[in-house]
């Protein structure tokens, strides 16, 4: 069975960071598989936020417009633990935000919440003004 823990969600003002992690349990990495951050506006659909595939060694890093440059995508491997560090924080990043996993998803997905299988139950992320 599969779960994805997250935890690290707050309240913050708009310029602040916040480093969310995401516990991973009873998944088997194989040799190619993705995971990443997904995050829902209250009223909007959920979207990607900053994914990594990682095959044959490789290792490839995808982030949306919005973020780039502020949201750092990482693992600990040994910790089974998936982390997001935001930085500069603005009210448009409040949002619910999500681990999620899959094998291995079509590269058109990979920030694509439809290609991925497994969720996380959310942390709440809440930037004022």
């Amino acid at each position: 069975q599969v779960q994805l823990v997250e935890s690290g969600g707050g309240s913050v003002q708009a310029g602040g960071s916040l480093r969310l992690s995401c516990a991973a349990s009873g998944y088997t990495y194989s040799s190619s598989y993705s995971m990443g951050w997904f995050r829902q506006p209250p009223g909007e659909e959920r979207e990607g936020v900053a994914t990594f595939y990682t095959s044959g060694g490789a290792t490839y890093t995808y982030y949306a417009d919005s973020v780039k440059g502020r949201f750092t995508i990482s693992r600990d491997n040994a910790k089974n633990t998936l982390y997001l560090q935001m930085n500069s924080l603005k009210p448009e990043d409040t949002a619910m935000y999500y681990c999620a996993a899959d094998a291995s998803p079509p590269s058109w997905l990979l920030l694509r919440p439809e290609g991925f299988t497994y969720w996380g139950q959310g942390t709440q992320v809440t930037v004022s003004s």
